[in-house]
């Protein structure tokens, strides 16, 4: 008995021993593995391939999960017009956990999937934080599509009063993407708002405005195409009064 009883306690410590270098090997390993992946990231951003970047952080994700590493994976899909991918990483609702990066990747992504509505949701927290000229334009745009003119002229309001000469805002609608004046980019918001008040009237006014926007920025085709759209609709409404 005495015996039986020392081996069982034998067995139980070497099993211990055993247990515990297994856990020392395992913790090893992975901490060999993530420093490999560490390596292989900053490698892949001096050449350049972002998706070898790509690769090493979801490695490292896996690894050793850590919510800065989520939200710069979740921001490199973005940068890469992956917004599926991006979102699914970090979710699409509004936590109060979020980072600023992780905001920013919901509000973009959810735009460019032609989500408004959740859009504005997570711009009105980046927003809220710091207000920019750049956040108040996109806030704008978003809530003349969801048909909130009263908001999205608030930020027009601001956007008008604190935009500066400097600043430049990028177009992509035609094959080679150029810039005008923020300020020129806001007037056209301005005149698209002001014609969604009343389609049936504000043909003038927004005309108006629109002619301003192409003084500060004559290669503007935005508001080309939206001034020969306005003008176009009144003279439909024009030709249709004439014949009733």
């Amino acid at each position: 008995m005495i015996k039986n009883f020392i081996t069982m306690k034998q067995l139980k410590y070497t099993f211990l021993l055993v247990l515990c270098f297994s856990i020392h090997i395992q913790a090893q390993n992975q901490s060999a593995l993530v420093a490999h992946y560490k390596a292989f990231y900053a490698q892949m951003q001096q050449q350049g391939d972002i998706q070898g970047v790509i690769n090493a952080m979801t490695h490292l994700v896996l690894l050793e999960p850590k919510v800065q590493r989520k939200d710069t994976l979740a921001a490199l899909y973005m940068n890469e017009g992956k917004y599926v991918q991006a979102l699914n990483i970090i979710g699409i609702e509004q936590l109060d956990s979020d980072t600023n990066l992780a905001t920013e990747v919901k509000a973009v992504s959810l735009k460019s999937l032609n989500e408004p509505k959740r859009a504005i949701e997570h711009y009105e927290v980046l927003y809220k934080k710091k207000r920019s000229v750049s956040l108040a334009y996109e806030l704008a745009d978003l809530k003349i599509q969801t048909g909130d003119i009263t908001g999205a002229s608030l930020h027009i309001t601001y956007g008008i009063a604190n935009a500066t000469t400097d600043m430049m805002k990028p177009y992509y609608e035609t094959q080679t993407p150029y810039q005008v004046p923020v300020l020129a980019g806001f007037m056209y918001l301005k005149a698209i708002a002001k014609f969604r008040e009343n389609p049936e009237t504000n043909h003038e006014a927004s005309i108006l405005i629109l002619n301003e926007a192409l003084e500060l920025a004559p290669n503007f085709n935005m508001a080309n195409l939206a001034l020969n759209a306005i003008r176009a609709q009144k003279e439909g409404q024009n030709k249709a009064q004439k014949t009733e």
